[in-house]
């Protein structure tokens, strides 16, 4: 009976053990992420900041710029996955560019003397993305499978938005499909991090471009949103 105690003790302190291990592991984990998340977007606004006299250029060969981001982020994270360094250069350049695409519209709201819009959506975007990631890891509920779903409004979204670009060319769409971005991306901010928080990542890089993408789309959104209501 003793022996069978002693057995049964060590078994719950393994199993405790364990727990504490894989709790420590998740935390460095998510610190590592946001921490990167954080340099991302110090590297995405001296991207906005360097390229910023250059806006027309810019503007001209956006498809270029966002064509090179598409393949950072859809081959050049994938070939660099497992490789230190050279998936931290590559995580760099994609948030790099991307805070050059971003220019025209900046500049848009510097020229119209509407500078101060930009840090309004940005500490609006911080503070809601804040709040959004704490409910994540806190909350009892599994959001694991909304994925599908939240994958297939994203597709409609793009196709909406390209559509009104290209052929409609509709200031209420243009609303309309900017709020649905907010709140798309809000929903995907509380996905990806309680995915975070459950492992469902192998490297800190790549949940660090996924709360970074999410993070760069509700700060568009909003701040696009601001801009109109600024414009009535």
């Amino acid at each position: 009976m003793a022996l069978y105690d002693r057995d049964y003790n060590n078994s719950v302190n393994d199993v405790a053990y364990d727990s504490d291990v894989t709790t420590s592991s998740s935390v460095a984990f998510m610190k590592k992420t946001y921490q990167l998340l954080a340099v991302s977007m110090v590297t995405a606004a001296a991207g906005a900041y360097v390229t910023m006299p250059y806006a027309v250029e810019i503007m001209q060969y956006r498809w270029f710029i966002f064509g090179a981001e598409l393949l950072i982020l859809f081959f050049g994270l994938g070939m660099s996955k497992g490789k230190p360094g050279l998936n931290l250069f590559m995580l760099f350049a994609f948030t790099f560019l991307s805070g050059v695409s971003l220019v025209p519209l900046l500049a848009r709201f510097i020229g119209m003397g509407s500078g101060a819009t930009i840090g309004t959506a940005f500490l609006m975007t911080s503070v809601l993305f804040g709040a959004l990631s704490l409910f994540a890891i806190n909350s009892k509920s599994d959001f694991s499978s909304w994925g599908k779903p939240l994958f297939i409004t994203l597709i409609i979204v793009i196709v909406a938005s390209l559509v009104n670009y290209f052929i409609l060319h509709s200031p209420i769409m243009h609303i309309v499909i900017t709020a649905g971005i907010l709140l798309l991306f809000s929903i995907f901010t509380i996905y990806d991090t309680q995915n975070i928080a459950n492992g469902a990542y192998d490297s800190e890089v790549d949940a660090a471009v996924s709360l970074y993408l999410d993070f760069l789309n509700m700060f568009t959104a909003l701040l696009q949103l601001l801009g109109i209501i600024d414009d009535d």
